[in-house]
C-alpha cells in the first residue's frame, strides 16, 4: 500500500489509539506498561543536531535498542534516580496522525506530532516535535518495533531530558 491509500476509519481511530496509550503510559511514568508496547527487537531513537543522520557515526540523544532501553527504564523506576526527584509532570498532545506503507494485517508506519509540557520544580519546559513509529501486528495488538521522535529544536541547547519523550 502506498501513502495516499485510504485506510477505514475504524484502523485509523485503532492506531490513534495505541499512539495515545502510548504517551498516557510514558506521561505517567508506568515504564512497565510502556515497556510492554514495544516488540523484542526495537529502536527507540532521538536523533541530534539534524534529523537525517547516520547515528552509528553522529551523536544522538537516545539512540537504545532493547537492553539499553531496559538499562533506561530500571534507572528512571528507582529512587535513586536524582534527576527525576521529584519526578517530572508531564502532559503530551498527540495529533495528525497519519499512515504510510500500512498494511492492516501486519502493520506499517506511522507518522505524528507532539506537544509535550513539562513541569518540574515549578518549571515549566515545552519538547514538540514530530514523531515515527513502526508497528507490528501481533494476536489482536500493535507493538512498536521502532520510535523515531524528532525534536524541533533537536539544533539547540536543551536541557535534562530524563523522562521518555
Amino acid at each position: 500500500m502506498n501513502a495516499t491509500t485510504t485506510h477505514s476509519l475504524e484502523l485509523v481511530h485503532d492506531i490513534e489509539h495505541f499512539l495515545y496509550q502510548e504517551a498516557a503510559l510514558a506521561d505517567e511514568h508506568a515504564y512497565n506498561d510502556w515497556l510492554a508496547l514495544w516488540t523484542p527487537e526495537l529502536l527507540y531513537w532521538v536523533p541530534c543536531n539534524a534529523d537525517n543522520i547516520d547515528p552509528t557515526k553522529k551523536v544522538s540523544l537516545i539512540f537504545d535498542d532493547r537492553p539499553r532501553l531496559e538499562e533506561r527504564l530500571f534507572r528512571l523506576g528507582t529512587k535513586h534516580a536524582h534527576s527525576q526527584n521529584p519526578r517530572s509532570r508531564l502532559s503530551r498532545i498527540v495529533g495528525n496522525v497519519r499512515l504510510h506503507n500500512f498494511d492492516p494485517a501486519t502493520g506499517g508506519e506511522v507518522s505524528s506530532r507532539f506537544n509535550l509540557t513539562e513541569v518540574r520544580t515549578d518549571r515549566i519546559t515545552v519538547w514538540a516535535g514530530r514523531q515515527h513509529h513502526v508497528l507490528e501486528r501481533h494476536s489482536d495488538t500493535w507493538l512498536m518495533r521502532e520510535k523515531r521522535v524528532y525534536l524541533v529544536n533537536n539544533d539547540s541547547v536543551l536541557g535534562n531530558m530524563t523522562f521518555i519523550i
